[in-house]
């Protein structure tokens, strides 16, 4: 989860001064309007600093944020960019809307990409590589990174789950050329929609920034109806609106963090010594968002009831085992392009992936938890493992 629990006063003040300062919406331009007020300016040059990064640019979604990316590094038609086979669709989405081929990779036991498997599905046509950190938990970045700078490939983070968690002391989404965040509403802060990209280099940002914004480089020299540019973009502007939002929101982030990881841990208290729970596989020096607990049971059906179980005490599962068709390559056989690019079928593309993700359970965590959540939640898992024995 969880922005959207602390969404109050803070926002509002922050909107609130849109309106008192002219009213402006957009964010460029209208300077004889809106008094110096530039909301979405002032978020990524925040957001950029809390994420150590250099420079950051604010855009409509976490799905803009990957295309945005994947056009910023100059891919051609034809081109493939490899990603994970768990992660929500539109990774894969955005692949294809570049024009580019997607190659999806195993998942190994953090849920999140395989490097064994990464390295074998380079070939000479892969020009980026997509690690997502899914639910919170970071993915293999010391191994992916490696394996992206031996191959000479960049890689892009999908951080639309790891907003304010690290590895090995660095934010997660710095550790590649780009770094891609969501801030929908269910994720650690949000604008509702929105996402945000995070660059290393001046040029590659460059790049991105004309790109969200038709191509307008916004050179200081001219008007912005006579600007300047050097290629054709799309509109994946974020509008003002949101980056007061996501200014109040950024300061909230570490609370959040802390709260998740508190009651993400009292969970697992509860349930750790239930038969047949196996916790998910966590890389050295990870600081997790906590955005969900996950653990493997012996099999689909115990996972099945888990779920039922959990359901029947006023408690659910996030995206596992209930949304999986979503979150799996495997299932996604309306892209065409992602088939042919498995030979043809995704039926047994993804079998590895598949047996782990059939027998994981997912538990939401939130800020704020009820006190008696744990051993709510320790009591529908014992009924529900205890029926398959």
């Amino acid at each position: 989860m969880p922005g959207y629990e602390l969404m109050g006063e803070e926002e509002l003040l922050e909107i609130r001064d849109i309106f008192y300062k002219g009213g402006v919406l957009f964010r460029h331009g209208f300077e004889g309007l809106r008094n110096g007020c530039y909301k979405v300016r002032e978020f990524e040059k925040a957001f950029a600093a809390a994420m150590g990064a250099p420079h950051a640019l604010a855009v409509t979604s976490g799905t803009a944020a990957l295309r945005v990316a994947l056009a910023s590094l100059g891919l051609r038609k034809g081109d493939e960019v490899v990603t994970q086979s768990f992660t929500f669709v539109a990774t894969v989405e955005a692949i294809i809307e570049s024009g580019a081929i997607p190659v999806c990779a195993n998942i190994d036991f953090t849920l999140n990409m395989d490097p064994a498997d990464l390295e074998k599905k380079i070939t000479p046509r892969t020009k980026a590589v997509i690690a997502v950190h899914m639910l919170g938990t970071p993915a293999r970045l010391s191994e992916i990174a490696e394996i992206c700078c031996r191959h000479n490939i960049p890689l892009i983070e999908d951080t639309a789950w790891g907003c304010g968690g690290h590895l090995q002391g660095r934010p997660l989404g710095t550790w590649g050329e780009v770094g891609t965040f969501s801030f929908d509403f269910a994720k650690t802060m949000t604008t509702g929609e929105g996402g945000m990209l995070v660059f290393r280099d001046e040029k590659t940002y460059l790049r991105a920034a004309a790109w969200h914004d038709h191509g307008h480089e916004n050179n200081p020299a001219v008007p912005r109806w006579e600007d300047t540019r050097a290629s054709s973009g799309f509109n994946y502007r974020m509008m003002e609106l949101q980056g007061a939002v996501g200014l109040a929101q950024l300061k909230k982030l570490p609370l959040v963090v802390a709260a998740q990881r508190k009651n993400k841990a009292a969970l697992w208290k509860a349930i750790a010594d239930l038969p047949g729970i196996e916790p998910r596989a966590v890389p050295e020096g990870a600081g997790e968002t906590a955005d969900a607990l996950i653990f493997f049971v012996p099999d689909k059906d115990s996972a099945r009831r888990c779920r039922a179980e959990l359901l029947k005490v006023g408690l659910t599962t996030k995206i596992l085992p209930e949304a999986f068709s979503w979150h799996f390559a495997g299932t996604w056989h309306h892209m065409p392009e992602l088939a042919q690019a498995h030979g043809g079928s995704l039926e047994k593309a993804f079998l590895p992936s598949q047996k782990i993700l059939e027998r994981s359970v997912s538990l939401p965590v939130t800020v704020k938890q009820a006190p008696d959540t744990p051993k709510k939640v320790r009591s529908a898992l014992s009924l529900a493992l205890n029926q398959g024995r």
